[in-house]
């Protein structure tokens, strides 16, 4: 999976089949559509975090220390529990995202649920299960292709910069996270959502 279409939420329909599985069944095109939202919600929050030395430098570190990009040779294994990671932080997707998005989790995830009508519960599963794909991808992307710190902050950056350009919820998703979550946006989401789901 190439890092450009992770960072898109452009996922193999074979992903979002076996994510709708995990989360109970649910419709491949809500999935598709909270994968999308959670993807770009993670991405910005990296992209947020690395904008400063010490928060660039603390992410490389933990790609160094638990995120290789191997998660990504077996997507589908490592997620259903056929494959087992050889770092258990690799797949700790809480972990993840506590560090992450910090105070604004909660209020995440309600707005990947506003986004694709995933109840919270299954929005917050998803992006714990997403975020281990999203620190793979930059991982894969330090090793093999020799990016530093500098390297890993201006990929994430332009990669949200370029898509908040091209996709309206992406630059809501920006102002959400800048914002203090009040309930505008969220509305805003919503009726992007529904739209994506009628297409």
């Amino acid at each position: 999976m190439d890092i450009m279409d992770l960072l898109q939420g452009n996922l193999p329909e074979e992903l979002v089949g076996t994510l709708s599985k995990q989360l109970g069944g649910v419709d491949q095109k809500q999935t598709q559509v909270a994968a999308q939202g959670a993807i770009g919600a993670i991405a910005s929050a990296l992209a947020k975090n690395a904008s400063s030395a010490d928060g660039a430098n603390a992410l490389v570190s933990a790609l160094d220390r638990d995120h290789d990009g191997s998660i990504l040779d077996d997507v589908v294994g490592m997620l259903s529990g056929t494959r087992q990671a050889s770092n258990a932080s690799t797949l700790n997707g809480a972990g993840i995202l506590r560090h992450v998005l910090g105070g604004k989790q909660s209020n995440t995830v309600n707005m990947v649920s506003k986004l694709s009508g995933l109840d919270n519960s299954k929005s917050g599963s998803l992006m714990a299960t997403l975020a281990p794909l999203v620190m793979g991808a930059l991982g894969q992307a330090r090793n093999q292709r020799g990016f530093n710190v500098m390297d890993i902050a201006k990929l994430l950056t332009n990669s949200v910069q370029t898509r908040q350009k091209e996709d309206k919820t992406m630059g809501l998703i920006g102002r959400f996270l800048d914002s203090d979550g009040d309930g505008s946006i969220m509305d805003d989401l919503a009726n992007i959502g529904m739209n994506m789901l009628r297409k």
